[in-house]
């Protein structure tokens, strides 16, 4: 006998004892024996257990029966089947019980069983069986009439089954279905509640057959229950469907046309509780189908408006008679109040609440509808802010927050042009409701209620972030109600901590001199909460005490209120913050924090308290608690435009920040070189030379492809350092440039860093003396490159080049004297024959970038040797050449371009290359030096865009996108000329033309070419497929960039864009190749293409689409070919994410492509590629199958719990599942993917 199970003998013996206590005692240790993973029973041990614990729970003591009864759900997990259905038969038995507390303890014991069965989903058999055997019990138990008490346990523990294992009782469905519904005509309310609940979690999970059948029960009992004596009845059949559709609203759009006007005409009953149910009810349909709801909204917005304001019991007098009201005494008027009417017997708040939460679900779903829908409620629900019930008003608030959300202009990477807001929009309306907002809010802010308060600051806030600015003239009544909250101490520290936050949030989005007037109310009470002993509100405080002074006195800019009534006071509160030990981490962090935006904004007022304050900082520095925040604050302090003197704190901080500098917390790598090259800029020649050594020799081991970031800041630093202290970094400089040149030849190396190293070398050579000549740092460049053994190639890797020759640009440039000297040598590199490919490389990249300051003497010599170089026979040496031609002739335009253009049209074997130095100098020469010879370029390019080979086809585009920015008012009208003019070739060369013209940057052309866009977007109807493709490109790179430039033309955009997703059977061909036959998709190309389109539609654009037409597209595309296949399952894991409402209402339809893809075989004898096809396409199915699986009710659908079955039978999919669901990329919310 195991260890274990001796023990669980040991203690079923002692359950046996008459002592009660002791029974008591072993059965608490059989539940912790049974909580732990290890424990291990024999099957004698198991059915012991089993027989004790049933028995327990017909133990006289009450708490003996309730730890036996808890015991059962560990039980469940660690016994066998058959023990488990033995557990649920002897519980069914005690449910048929005479005894009250025995029936009790058995449907507590049922639900206990259930609730730790394994999902069916996970392949486990065991709940199936269970449920099969509970279930015909449960509908015995429910069908007799006898026992009420049973009647409601039985109905309890089929909604908990039929809620979390719906699926496996689909043999079940029926008669549970006819279990139930008689049920819904039972004499007692209890039980069709309970009833209710039952069949809304059934219609989730019954097939469509029985979903049919259940709402003809509810629809043919409906209309006949007009009469007031069934109106109890007529309340459950209403009930009923509201919780059907809570629960599957998504399977109700067929029935909604019949349901809708029936709810609407049992408003019109005198009864509030079955108004609320009908409105309940219309609130689940908008929530879930929001387009089947589209021809109610109307009389459904007009219902609502209605109840909003239904309070017969309530007189609401004009504004003045309820200012003289509020000024009553409050006692006397609740004494009034209670005389008048009972608040118990008063539903019509029910209603109120449940039509103010529909409006909410309106607004919600139907962003479609904004214009109408603002129009309409808006005023309606500022009039509701006045309701007497704080739980109403509540959901008034946080249905104007809704409202107020779908206002909100889009923001984030896709938004990057910032648009004058045009007259009549939502955002116009809204400005000119704020008065009336605050207006209605003025005394709400004052409510005795936190709860209400909370909601004003909330709305509030919210207002602010969608109309930054438009509360600074009610900042009085604003700054009143922050003041009051602030010195509110009867209520929780909830209702302050909110009211710091909004202040926080104002500051940041109203100007500062809104603020003004008001500080000396404002601060006070701010302090308060500063010295406040809980530590939440000290912090808050904290950061509004910060958030004030950042920006009341700003940095750079004349003061325009005096700090100095102010300072003292604030600078005391922090410091006592600072000064004290045993505070929260958060306490202390924000105290640094904000002593550091004092001292940096304010130092040159604190006067004699500003060393103390310093040397506080630096003993904050030394302590590993609080040493980064003090790092962030000293940066603050140095970086102050106020020039503190911080020469007496110097000698001490810099080897503390020396030592940061070797720790592996990368914040505070990061956060100490950010505070050095701020020391450095502020108090340069002051910094004490033996300190900066001690820091200068930790910075080596911080130049390094390890970590970029640091490598940049470290850079920085010395670039920083090198011209206040030269003689420190000559003794240092031959270790950091080794590691430097080492950073150099890394392909990785990112731009930033490149910048940095840029301004290092510059400062090397700049300093007199200079820390490093000249000539021997350009020789310490180029030697990676000059001492390559052989001629085989760059062995370097090609980026590597651009980034020395940027290098050797930038020592040029900080040598003028010497440049000229630089550009000959490289000229002669370049011409020599013994030169390697790599030196030419080197020595024409370098060219490109040093010409502009070397002089027109090599100049003369450079055009004959580029163009011997276009004739090499190394492609790396032809690219460079081509790149140093555009290069050096866009700096001496009158010279080089005619020669370029004359060589275009002579050299037809080297026009790519020719073409390409061409695009790079129309993209580095000025405008203005290009607008003489525009048309020049411009006939040139246009008689080039028929080439047959596509990549000259591309260059030549981009020279056109270029060269249209030069003159983009007389140009763009002209290239959009071309578009009827040109053969097919230019007019697709014409639109990937304009794709150039779209940066994710704003740009002055963005408004011109707004207007041209819908004209370019009509090639969409080109019979051409090329030109199709090409605009779907141009459309893509639009929407993911600039979306604003096609947002307004998506209705006339979006059938085109659908049309192109379609299989068209003319453009699939079969080519035969041997003795076998290929079949051939011309039309697969722009099919991908738009698909690729409506992914970026859905990041930037999903409040303009009509997701139930888009998800139709998307469906076919399930069934398209592997690479559209793909798309589309990417494509349904986002919408899944984005707007799961529409895609649960058709998961059954989307299941099948889904199912197929993963049932699917490869055949034998098919090649590597094939099978490992076959394997990203069911990952990325079962990437799909998880997103779907995250909505809630999807999971309980028949379709979708028999696929998930389906997977977890399958060891295959079981596994490709798990992992998927443990990779974080897969999840969803997670970035959206690049396709653009």
């Amino acid at each position: 006998m195991s260890t274990a199970a001796f023990h669980v003998a040991g203690l079923l013996e002692k359950m046996t004892s008459s002592d009660k206590d002791f029974r008591f005692m072993a059965t608490s240790d059989l539940m912790a024996e049974l909580q732990k993973d290890s424990i291990q029973l024999d099957e004698d041990s198991e059915r012991k257990v089993v027989k004790m614990l049933l028995r327990l729970l017909d133990d006289k003591n009450g708490e003996v029966q309730n730890l036996a009864v808890r015991c059962l759900g560990p039980l469940v997990g660690k016994v066998k089947e058959c023990q488990v259905e033995t557990i649920v038969d002897a519980l069914c038995a005690n449910m048929r019980s005479d005894k009250e507390q025995l029936r009790d303890i058995a449907g507590i014991g049922l639900k206990t069983v259930l609730s730790e069965l394994p999902p069916a989903a996970t392949g486990s058999g065991l709940a199936t069986s269970v449920c099969r055997k509970v279930t015909g019990q449960l509908t015995s138990a429910i069908a007799q009439q006898e026992d009420v008490a049973v009647q409601l346990e039985a109905l309890d523990i089929l909604s908990d089954m039929l809620s979390r294992l719906g699926a496996p009782l689909s043999s079940f469905h029926a008669s549970l279905l006819h279990c139930l519904l008689p049920q819904l005509s039972s004499p007692r309310l209890a039980v069709r509640k309970r009833a209710v609940v039952a069949l809304g979690h059934l219609a989730a999970t019954c097939n469509a057959d029985l979903f049919a059948e259940l709402v003809d029960h509810l629809l043919e009992r409906l209309p006949g229950q007009r009469t007031p004596a069934g109106s109890a009845a007529l309340r459950t059949l209403v009930q009923c469907v509201g919780s059907v559709g809570r629960q599957a609203g998504h399977r109700l759009g067929p029935h909604l046309d019949r349901l809708v006007p029936l709810l609407e005409e049992f408003c019109g009953l005198e009864d509030d509780e079955l108004r609320e149910s009908c409105l309940q009810a219309c609130e689940a349909f908008l929530r879930k189908c929001p387009k089947e709801m589209g021809p109610h909204v109307p009389s459904v917005t007009k219902l609502c408006l209605q109840y909003l304001k239904h309070d017969p019991n309530y007189n609401y007098n004009s504004d003045e008679d309820e200012e003289q009201m509020e000024t009553e005494d409050s006692e006397s008027s609740e004494q009034e109040t209670e005389d008048e009417y009972s608040d118990d017997d008063d539903m019509s708040w029910k209603v109120r609440r449940a039509a103010a939460k529909c409006l909410a679900a309106l607004l919600g779903s139907r962003p479609d509808l904004l214009p109408e829908l603002h129009h309409s409620l808006a005023p309606a629900l500022v009039h509701r802010f006045r309701e007497r019930e704080d739980n109403v008003k509540a959901d008034v608030f946080a249905a104007y927050i809704v409202l107020l959300r779908q206002i909100r202009p889009p923001q984030g990477w896709s938004e990057a042009v910032k648009e004058p807001t045009p007259a009549g929009s939502s955002l116009q309306v809204l400005r000119g409701q704020v008065p009336l907002v605050i207006k209605a809010l003025q005394r709400q802010l004052k409510d005795r209620s936190a709860r209400v308060r909370q909601g004003c600051f909330n709305l509030l806030a919210e207002l602010a972030g969608v109309l930054p600015g438009s509360l600074a003239e009610h900042m009085p009544v604003l700054v009143s109600g922050i003041i009051f909250s602030l010195a509110d101490r009867s209520s929780s520290s909830t209702i302050r901590m909110d009211a710091l936050t909004f202040l926080q949030g104002l500051l940041g989005t109203e100007p500062a001199e809104a603020f003004h007037p008001h500080l000396p109310i404002l601060l006070p009470p701010v302090m308060a909460c500063v010295a406040d002993p809980f530590y939440k509100i000290a912090a808050e405080a904290l950061l509004v005490l910060q958030e004030l002074v950042r920006v009341l006195w700003p940095l750079g800019k004349p003061r325009v209120l005096d700090p100095a009534p102010y300072v003292a006071e604030m600078s005391e509160a922090t410091l006592v913050r600072l000064r004290a030990t045993d505070l929260d981490q958060e306490v202390k962090e924000r105290a640094i924090s904000c002593v550091g935006h004092l001292v940096g904004h304010l130092g040159d007022q604190l006067g004699d308290t500003l060393q103390p304050t310093l040397l506080l900082l630096i003993d904050r520095l030394r302590n590993e608690i609080t040493r980064l925040p003090a790092v962030k604050a000293l940066t603050l302090v140095a970086a102050s435009p106020l020039q503190l003197d911080l020469r007496p704190i110097l000698a001490e901080v810099l080897p503390v920040l020396a030592s940061f500098l070797r720790k592996n917390q990368r914040a505070l790598r990061l956060a100490t070189l950010a505070a050095l090259d701020a020391l450095a800029q502020g108090q340069g020649r002051g910094l004490p030379p033996s300190a900066v050594r001690t820091v200068l020799a930790e910075l080596p081991a911080l130049v390094s492809e390890s970590d970029m970031h640091v490598a940049q800041l470290a850079v920085d630093f010395l670039a920083t350092v090198t011209p206040v202290q030269p003689a420190c970094l000559a003794e240092v400089s031959g270790t950091v440039l080794a590691e430097l040149l080492r950073l150099l030849r890394s392909p990785l190396l990112p731009a930033s860093v490149l910048v940095a190293a840029e301004g290092f070398l510059q400062e090397l050579v700049g300093t007199r003396p200079p820390c490093v000549a000249y000539t021997e740092l350009l020789s310490l460049l180029t030697a990676p490159v000059y001492e390559q053994a052989g001629d085989g190639g760059p062995a370097l890797h090609k980026q590597v080049f651009h980034s020395l020759a940027r290098c050797v640009a930038a020592l040029s440039a900080a040598c003028p004297q010497e440049a000229a000297g630089t550009a000959n040598r490289l000229v002669r590199d370049a011409r020599s024959p013994h030169s390697s490919t790599g030196v030419k490389v080197l020595a024409f990249l370098s060219l490109a970038e040093v010409g502009q300051v070397a002089g027109p003497g090599p100049q003369r010599e450079l055009k004959a040797v580029l163009l011997e170089a276009l004739g090499s026979p190394s492609e790396d040496v032809r690219a460079a050449a081509s790149y140093a031609l555009g290069r050096v002739g866009a700096r001496n335009l009158p010279d080089f371009l005619p020669f370029l253009l004359a060589q275009i049209e002579a050299e037809p074997r080297r026009q790519y290359l020719l073409l390409q130095a061409l695009r790079e100098a129309l993209g580095a020469a000025p405008p203005d030096g290009l607008k003489p010879y525009a048309e020049d370029v411009w006939t040139l390019l246009f008689q080039r865009c028929e080439s047959t080979e596509e990549g000259t086809r591309g260059v030549v585009a981009e020279c056109i996108g270029k060269l249209v920015l030069v003159n983009p008012s007389f140009l763009l009208p002209r290239l959009q000329k071309q578009l009827t003019a040109g053969q097919p070739h230019t007019r697709s060369t014409v639109i990937t033309a304009v794709k150039f013209l779209i940066s994710d940057q704003p740009h002055p052309i963005d408004p011109l070419l707004k207007t041209f866009v819908g004209d370019f977007m009509e090639s969409l109807r080109d019979p051409d497929l090329s030109v199709r493709r090409a605009t779907l490109a141009f459309f893509n790179s639009a929407v993911h960039n600039k979306p604003s430039l096609v947002r307004d033309l998506l209705d006339a955009i979006l059938p085109l864009l659908y049309q192109e997703t379609k299989v068209r059977r003319d453009l699939i061909r079969e080519v035969e190749m041997g003795p076998f036959k290929h079949t051939v998709d011309d039309g697969l190309d722009v099919r991908k293409a738009a698909f690729e389109c409506m992914y970026s539609l859905l990041e930037s654009c999903l409040g303009q689409l009509d997701v139930s037409e888009f998800l139709s597209h998307v469906e076919d595309g399930l069934k398209d070919h592997y690479d559209i296949r793909m798309l589309t399952f990417i494509l349904l894991a986002r919408l899944a994410t984005l707007c799961p409402a529409p895609v649960l209402q058709r998961v059954d339809r989307l299941i099948e492509p889904l199912r197929a893809t993963c049932a699917a075989k490869v055949k034998a004898g098919s090649v590597k590629q094939e099978f490992e096809k076959q394997d990203e396409l069911k990952r990325s199915a079962m990437r799909a199958v998880a997103a779907l699986l995250t909505i809630p009710e999807a999971g309980r659908t028949p379709i979708m719990a028999d696929f998930a079955a389906q997977i977890h039978s399958s060891p295959e999919l079981a596994a490709l599942f798990e992992s998927i669901q443990k990779d974080p990329a897969s999840a969803p919310g997670a970035e959206p993917m690049e396709l653009s």
